[in-house]
């Protein structure tokens, strides 16, 4: 009841999830956190326990203890749940002020799933400033990481968790060339799935790493920002050539962070033993 008329129950519904779930297309003034310039944004989709205002309202809470730093949004793709979306963050933020673990531990204690839903992604957005200056510059380097998804193609679908139907669906890859130019000409030409690919060049902004499937697992979470992080970096500090060099043993052996580790090594994508990994959420 809203102190004069009663709602009808889809009003009222409307009225609750709106009130802590905005709609898809809702895009507040972003809030920056950290020195940059490198700066990751996350849109993690929870499923499995209700597109629900009050469960929105209480990881909010945790979220935003003491700076605005999420908001939630309906996602029609979900089932039964909603999406978080951070304000554009650094790496160092993300793993040592922004409260994931206990974001992700109130969701799962609320019932929700992420990996085990089937419906949901981790997607990153990674500002474009952080590849330099001039459009030619951010060109340059965004050319490199598409050049290094269709390079290990296999080694980052493994990394994904998801399947490749789910990529095709979901995350196309753009097909391997000789050049990374070639492959960022071929991907602005347009003729695939719009923003439905790996990496996403439709936003203005930012480009959107769209690989990886949801979770609600701590150390995979960071290990999918640590990951991202690397990319753009050995994007921005190697040549073309010296990109196209790169193998894949090469790349991991210079991954320092412990979660991304520990992470390669539970995929089987780092020179070691097998080890045990915990269950994906």
């Amino acid at each position: 009841d809203d102190g004069d008329e009663p709602y009808c129950q889809s009003c009222w519904e409307h009225q609750e999830t709106g009130a802590a779930i905005h709609d898809y297309y809702f895009k507040p003034t972003p809030i920056f956190y950290g020195a940059g310039p490198r700066f990751l944004g996350v849109e993690l989709e929870i499923d499995g326990a209700g597109e629900s205002s009050s469960s929105a309202r209480s990881l909010l809470q945790v979220a935003n203890n003491e700076a605005d730093r999420m908001y939630c949004k309906h996602d029609g793709s979900l089932e039964e749940g909603f999406e978080l979306v951070t304000h554009p963050m650094t790496l160092e933020y993300h793993q040592q002020k922004m409260p994931w673990a206990e974001i992700l531990h109130k969701a799962i204690d609320m019932g929700y799933v992420s990996h085990q839903a089937g419906t949901c992604g981790l997607h990153i957005h990674v500002g474009r400033t952080a590849f330099g200056d001039s459009e030619a510059q951010q060109d340059s380097c965004i050319a490199r990481i598409l050049y290094f998804f269709e390079k290990h193609w296999e080694e980052l679908l493994k990394f994904s968790r998801r399947t490749p139907r789910q990529l095709e669906q979901w995350a196309a890859r753009y097909g391997y060339k000789d050049q990374p130019q070639e492959i960022l000409e071929h991907a602005k030409k347009g003729c695939h799935k719009g923003r439905y690919t790996c990496v996403n060049l439709t936003n203005w902004n930012t480009i959107e790493f769209r690989m990886f499937r949801g979770t609600l697992k701590y150390n995979t979470l960071m290990a999918t920002l640590q990951l991202v992080d690397k990319i753009c970096e050995v994007a921005l500090c190697l040549s073309d050539e010296e990109l196209k060099a790169l193998s894949w043993t090469t790349f991991v052996s210079g991954c320092r962070s412990e979660e991304l580790v520990q992470y390669l090594k539970e995929r089987r994508l780092y020179v070691n033993e097998p080890v045990g990994a915990e269950e994906e959420v």
